[in-house]
């Protein structure tokens, strides 16, 4: 496709910043407002409720008002407001917690996700790397970190990062698959093969070593055998939608539109509030619309719009519904105004601003 996602990029990566569910050590700071303590208690317990999530951003909301140093409240409050992709607002409170508690890896990792989605892909390593100066042996921030690098094409810096990681835990496999995707990205393809194999030995059931195996091998343009390691990571790892998303992506791009589709429902069955499957999905309809058979785009926008209702500041649902209404819809009406939000809230450096500005000027134009 001419104008593929940029989102659905994302799920092409072995690692990125993710949450980890390691033990936070709390910093040393005064004792917390009673009040605000509890209303952060009850707004975690209620974020763990069905429908419980906006009340819980209510209450946390309240906690962070009464006591603006409790960085816990700060950081559920952007970890909740990540989840819905009102990223603006969890980016701040997430650095006001990391600012608190900058000991936290789960604040540092948490912050540097939320970047990563916003497009800002410096500001995601500058949410790691002090941490991980600090703290080399940490669990998780360590590997992140050559995630992040490579994202923001610091290669040789990534390189060096998991070379760091591997003198500490020389057989770690996620350490060894993000150094792998790092050769894979200069262009390196029989080391990046070597590192993969070795990440695959390191750990045999490794969904992560699977899906670098699965990447290395769609670079060398062995499809069946990128598709069999996929498939083995959705094996070992059957919560884990992402090595479904990347053969759907695959195919996307290649153009076999009906697989795709079918790979992404297939993801979106597992996982029903995944936002990168739904939008997928939506982009793959897209591209089998015609002017005589419209139900696709409608399909797809349903999809968006879906999307958007539990995610209301969801950059990449934005980004996509203006292009749906500016290209296929013909509804340039309501393609602007989204074209405007989505750079309002996109950071300077998102890879999609150039693009949302160009077509914007040019639904500008039409109107003269």
């Amino acid at each position: 496709m001419k104008r593929l996602l940029w989102a659905l990029l994302v799920v092409m990566a072995a690692t990125a910043c993710s949450k980890s569910q390691q033990k936070v050590e709390a910093p040393k700071l005064a004792p917390a407002n009673p009040v605000a303590l509890g209303k952060m208690v009850q707004g975690v317990q209620a974020a763990k409720e069905r429908s419980g999530k906006d009340r819980a951003i209510g209450l946390l909301k309240e906690a962070v008002e009464a006591d603006a140093g409790l960085w816990e409240a700060h950081y559920n409050l952007g970890v909740l407001l990540a989840d819905k992709g009102d990223l603006g607002p969890a980016e701040r409170h997430l650095s006001t917690a990391r600012d608190l508690a900058p000991n936290a890896e789960d604040v540092a990792l948490a912050l540097c996700e939320v970047r990563r989605r916003r497009g800002d892909a410096q500001g995601a390593v500058d949410a790691l790397a002090p941490f991980v100066k600090e703290n080399p042996g940490a669990s998780y921030a360590p590997v992140a970190l050559i995630g992040a690098l490579r994202e923001s094409k610091k290669i040789d810096q990534a390189i060096a990062q998991a070379q760091e990681v591997l003198v500490r835990r020389a057989r770690d496999p996620r350490a060894l698959s993000e150094l792998a995707l790092s050769y894979l990205d200069r262009g390196e393809l029989d080391t990046a093969e070597l590192l993969s194999a070795e990440a695959l030995k390191a750990d045999t059931k490794s969904a992560i070593a699977e899906r670098t195996a699965g990447l290395v091998k769609l670079k060398q343009g062995d499809d069946a055998v990128a598709f069999r390691h996929f498939a083995r990571a959705s094996e070992l790892d059957p919560k884990d939608t992402t090595a479904r998303l990347n053969v759907a992506t695959v195919l996307l791009q290649a153009g076999v539109y009906d697989r795709s589709v079918e790979q992404f429902r297939a993801a979106l069955e597992a996982e029903p509030d995944n936002a990168s499957a739904a939008l997928g999905l939506a982009a793959a309809r897209r591209a089998q619309g015609k002017r005589e058979d419209t139900a696709p785009f409608v399909e797809s926008e349903k999809l968006i719009k879906g999307v958007l209702e539990r995610e209301p500041q969801n950059l990449e649902a934005t980004y996509d519904l203006a292009v749906l209404y500016a290209d296929f819809m013909k509804r340039p009406a309501d393609a602007a105004p989204l074209y405007r939000r989505f750079l309002d809230q996109a950071s300077k450096t998102h890879p999609g601003r150039a693009e949302a500005e160009r077509a914007l000027a040019a639904l500008a134009n039409q109107k003269k």
